[in-house]
Formats: structure tokens, C-alpha cells, sequence
């Protein structure tokens, strides 16, 4: 094979090859290019002849490079297809250039154009490409329209269908929330009885077992001494028991402590072990060790007993709180109660007095049926809490009568108005009053003397009221030694009644006034001065002289109410008797319709 390039061989192959095929290649290539130009409306063959004879020079180039043909064969075929490639490359890019779509031959000879038109070949193939053209656009738009029409009918379906899919998903949720919450209900009512079943049984055996522990107390008791190994909640408090009454402190404690790890329910035990650690460690290592035992157990007695370790006010509290939550707990009502008592209060007001009756009362009715027996592992404890109960309540008589021990009005009437004096059912800081059921209080104020009941300065149990006012409501309410505001009380004032009613009270309770014979020396006279004065309770007054015939009739003037105890000047006090009168008999109607007694006098 020729080595083309190899020295000076290749320059001289090369002019071998352009002198044998270099003027018909480069000819026919000229008439490709020309021709590609002429039928240039049609399509665009210039770019085709230029795009094929490229590739087919670069494809001659490599094999002669590779040697696999020989250079002398492939040189002509390699030049022919250069030279094509060059001359419809150039047509191509003249066209490009002037923007001719007939052709660069075209525009330069008219000839060729009219060629082109006789041919048919610019026309029908512009017309034909307008038409296709038109038509194409035509189909797009129907096309995009139709396109768009079921895509939006589409989008309607699918949004359709998934809204649906969403609807019965979110039914399947509801369905299955409702049967899942149906279920869980059930499941709850089934475990609440369960639980209510578990929790009576457990209350039964609880009950058995503070019973059993009872009588194993009881029959230890009677055997006196400390047990050697104790074994049993009832040995425990046994022990601790003898141990306290032997002042062996210590172990009566290590005792009590033994005992509450059984978490037994009953209260008495803790009681007495509370009051053992108040008195070795205070009422604060009291009140630690029992938070100790109250946060280990379940016992409701140890966290019971654990409350009365804290002070006063919060103590009280905390044993609200927890009677509230454990409204059956018999013995916090017992508890509860000594809180009211006069032996930690010193003196009670009413309030603590009614407060103490309510909790024992509540605490005596579980006595019903044993249900007190559960609590105690002592029952002479038991006897003793009941004891004291019954006695206290005894003592405190009806004070939960609210009717018994509600203040009271003493209306007074006098020519200036009225005195009104209060009766309160227990000392007081202070008082206060108002006319009618709305509006301001109005205090009494003090008197200038000292209570000894509370050290304070006395509230005035008074107040004074025009002549003139009329029935009305007057509210009463007061603050006991405590502070605590108690009221108020409505009482009705009758202006009429409480003057008719006092005017009674004096002639009741000074009758003996009522008659005097032959009064400051006026002899053969008697006088009945005072009957008038009190006229206003007065409907009738019969008398009989020497006798209780009761014949007679005094003749009274009517009641003045604006001047009730001024004597009109023209009437008339006082009648003339025989000397052989020795007695008067009378009785007095009162305007309410009751009568006095028959009441005598003798002359003197």
C-alpha cells in the first residue's frame, strides 16, 4: 500500500488525481449545486449535498489515513465529494444570506423563476404548504381545544373521584372512631365493674381482717406482756401497747412502726403512735414520719392521721379536703369535729358549736349496723370516741336549730322614736344593721366599756329609728369573737304591732300600778294613771268594785300614735268611791285579744 505520507509522494499523487478527475468533479459538483438551488422551494437540497458529501469526505479521509484503501483509488472519490460538499455549502449559505426561498439562481435569472412557476414547483408548493399549514393550525387549535375540554372534564372526574375517596375515607374514620370509642366505653364499663367488684370484695376482706386482728388484740390484752417474736399486725400493736404503759419508748416505737408496715385500716393505732412521736420528736417529726409511712401505704387512717400533724388552719384545710374526697371516712368526721371542740378552741363561738354538732352527728350515724367496728382494732377506743360524742352533742343541745339561735329586735317606743335594742345568740366584735333588703350597713358602734368575754371594746347592742318609719325589713348581721361575719338576718318591724306589743310587756309586768286607792292623800279617789299612759295595748278594761263581777267599764281614750304616752288634757285619771269600798277587781283586754288575769286590789 502507498504510504501517502511518506516524503514527497503525497504532493505528487495528489496532482495526479486533480488532473484525471478534477474537471468532472468539479462539473458535476457545480450541477449538484446549481440543481439543489433551482429545486430549493421544494426542499432544502443544497444543505442535503452538503451535509452527505461531508460526511462522505470525512469517511474517504479516514479510511485512506487508515490505510484501508489505496490512496491512488480513493483520492478521486475524496476530491469529488469535497468538491460537492464545498459548492452546495456555498449555495446553502448564500441562501441563508439573501433569504431567498426560490433560490440564489432564481433571483439572479428571471428565466429560471418562470421555469420555476411553468414547473409548478413554487406555486402549488407554496399553495400546498399555505394549505397544510392552514389546515395543520386548524387541527392544533380543534386538537388543543379538544384537548383541553378533556382535560378539564379530566380534572373534574378525577377531582370528583378523589373528594369522593376522601368523603369515604373520612366516613371509614368516623365508622371506626365511633366503633372504636363504642368499644372503649364498653371495655370501661366492663373494668369499672370489674373494679367495683374487686374493690367490695377487698373492702369484705378488709373488714374480715381488721376483725380478726380485733379479736387477736383483745384476747393478747387479757394476757398481759410483751410478745416475744411477733409475727401478726394484732402482736405489733399489742406490743407497742405494753411498751408505751412500761415508758420503753423505743421499742413501743419500733412496735408501732411494725404495725404499719401491715398497711392495715384502722385508725386508732395511729392515733396513739402520732401522739407518742408529739411527744418524743414535736409535732413536726410527727408530721415527718407519718408523711414517711402516708407515701409508702394505701391506708387512708395513715394519711388521715398524717393530717393532723400540720398547723391549724392548714390541718383544717387538709381534713376538708379530704372528707370531701372520702365523704364515707367515718372517723376523720370524729376528727374533724375536735377541731370545733371547746378543749382546743377554749371558748366557741356559735359557728364552732354547730360545726362540732354536724360532724359528731354525721359521725354517730355510721354507729348503724357496726359500721364504726371496721375502723378500730381497740373497740374500747371505739367506746370511748362514742362516749364523747354522745356527751358533747347532749351539751350542745338544738344548736343546729337555726331557729333556736337567730338574733332578735326589743323595739322600744318612746315620744322621741323609736330604741331599738339587739339580742344576739353569742358575744360579738361588732354589729351592724340596715333598713330593707338593699343598701349599706350601718354599724352600731361601741360602748365606752370593755367585753369580758373578748377583751375588746363592747359592740353597742342599739341603734335609735325615727317616729315616723314604717314596716320595713331591718337586717341584722354581726362578727363573733372569731371574726367571722355571721348574717344577715332578716327581721320584720311592724311600727303598730311593736308599740301595742311593748305597751302590753309594761302593763304585764307592772300591774301592781295599775290601780291605787286614795293616792297622794286625795282620799276616797282611785287612780288608774298608768293604764293610761299604755293605752296603745289596750282594747277593754272591765272592773268591779267590792267583788269580781266585773261589771263595770273604764273609759280609756284612744291611742295616739305620732304622742303614744302623753295623757290627753282632757281626760280624766281617776273616779270617786265610797268609804265602804274595800276592794277592786279588774281585767285588761289587749288589742292582740288576750286578757290579763283577774287582778284585785284592797284598799289600805
Amino acid at each position: 500500500m502507498t504510504n501517502i505520507g511518506a516524503g514527497g509522494a503525497a504532493p505528487s499523487l495528489i496532482k495526479a488525481s486533480l488532473s484525471r478527475t478534477g474537471k468532472w468533479a468539479g462539473s458535476v459538483a457545480f450541477i449538484s449545486g446549481a440543481v439543489g438551488d433551482v429545486l430549493n422551494p421544494l426542499a432544502p437540497f443544497a444543505a442535503y449535498i452538503t451535509l452527505v458529501a461531508s460526511i462522505a469526505a470525512a469517511i474517504i479521509a479516514i479510511a485512506i489515513v487508515l490505510r484501508l484503501v489505496l490512496a491512488a483509488k480513493a483520492l478521486p472519490a475524496l476530491l469529488f465529494a469535497t468538491s460537492a460538499a464545498a459548492v452546495a455549502g456555498g449555495v446553502f449559505a448564500v441562501q441563508k444570506e439573501t433569504n431567498s426561498q426560490n433560490g440564489v439562481i432564481a433571483g439572479l435569472v428571471p428565466a429560471i423563476a418562470q421555469l420555476q412557476q411553468s414547473m409548478g414547483i413554487v406555486s402549488e408548493k407554496v399553495a400546498k404548504i399555505e394549505q397544510t399549514v392552514t389546515q395543520t393550525q386548524k387541527t392544533v387549535e380543534e386538537v388543543k381545544k379538544s384537548t383541553d375540554t378533556v382535560a378539564q372534564k379530566t380534572d373534574q372526574i378525577a377531582s370528583a373521584q378523589q373528594q369522593q375517596t376522601q368523603q369515604g375515607a373520612q366516613t371509614q374514620k368516623t365508622v371506626e372512631a365511633v366503633k372504636q370509642t363504642t368499644d372503649t366505653l364498653a371495655a370501661g364499663q366492663q373494668q369499672q365493674q370489674v373494679q367495683a367488684e374487686k374493690l367490695q370484695a377487698t373492702t369484705e376482706q378488709i373488714a374480715a381482717s381488721i376483725d380478726t386482728i380485733a379479736k387477736g388484740f383483745a384476747q393478747l390484752s387479757a394476757q398481759g406482756g410483751a410478745i416475744a417474736e411477733p409475727k401478726r399486725p394484732d402482736e405489733f400493736y399489742h406490743n407497742a401497747r405494753v411498751y408505751e404503759l412500761s415508758g420503753d419508748m423505743l421499742n413501743a416505737r419500733r412496735s408501732y412502726l411494725a404495725f404499719a408496715g401491715f398497711d392495715v385500716d384502722a385508725i386508732d393505732p395511729y392515733t396513739r403512735f402520732a401522739t407518742l412521736l408529739r411527744v418524743q420528736d414535736g409535732k413536726a417529726g410527727a408530721r415527718e414520719v407519718f408523711g414517711q409511712l402516708a407515701d409508702k401505704g394505701k391506708a387512708l387512717s395513715i394519711k388521715l392521721v398524717h393530717i393532723l400533724q400540720f398547723e391549724d388552719a392548714q390541718r383544717l384545710d387538709k381534713l376538708d379536703a379530704f372528707v370531701t374526697a372520702n365523704p364515707d371516712y367515718a372517723p376523720a368526721y370524729f376528727l374533724k369535729a375536735q377541731e370545733f371542740s371547746e378543749d382546743r378552741l377554749g371558748s366557741q363561738t356559735l359557728a364552732d358549736k354547730r360545726s362540732e354538732a354536724q360532724a359528731l352527728t354525721k359521725f354517730v350515724s355510721y354507729e348503724k349496723d357496726g359500721g364504726l367496728l371496721k375502723y378500730f382494732v381497740d373497740q374500747t377506743q371505739l367506746a370511748d370516741w362514742l362516749d364523747r360524742s354522745r356527751s358533747r352533742l347532749a351539751a350542745l343541745g338544738d344548736v343546729l336549730d337555726p331557729a333556736r339561735f337567730a338574733p332578735s329586735l326589743t323595739p322600744m317606743r318612746s315620744n322621741q322614736g323609736w330604741s331599738m335594742t339587739i339580742s344576739l345568740p353569742e358575744p360579738a366584735t361588732a354589729i351592724s344593721w340596715r333598713l330593707g333588703t338593699a343598701g349599706p350597713f350601718t354599724d352600731t358602734g361601741f360602748l365606752a366599756m370593755k367585753d369580758q368575754t373578748t377583751g375588746k371594746p363592747m359592740a353597742n347592742p342599739s341603734f335609735e329609728l325615727p317616729d315616723s318609719t314604717a314596716a320595713t325589713t331591718i337586717a341584722i348581721k354581726y362578727l363573733d369573737i372569731r371574726g367571722r361575719e355571721t348574717g344577715p338576718f332578716d327581721i320584720g318591724f311592724d311600727p303598730d304591732a311593736a308599740l301595742q306589743q311593748g305597751d302590753k310587756q309594761i302593763l304585764d309586768q307592772f300591774w301592781t300600778s295599775w290601780i291605787a286607792f286614795d293616792s297622794g292623800g286625795n282620799h276616797g279617789l282611785v287612780y288608774f294613771t298608768q293604764m293610761l299612759s299604755y293605752r296603745c295595748a289596750i282594747k277593754e278594761v272591765r272592773y268591779s268594785l267590792n267583788g269580781a263581777a266585773l261589771d263595770k267599764s273604764l273609759e280609756i281614750p284612744p291611742c295616739d300614735k305620732k304622742d303614744p304616752y302623753a295623757i290627753p288634757y282632757d281626760a280624766k285619771g281617776y273616779f270617786k268611791v265610797a268609804d265602804s269600798v274595800k276592794s277592786m277587781s279588774v281585767q285588761v283586754t289587749y288589742t292582740d285579744g288576750t286578757k290579763s288575769p283577774v287582778r284585785e286590789y284592797k284598799r289600805q
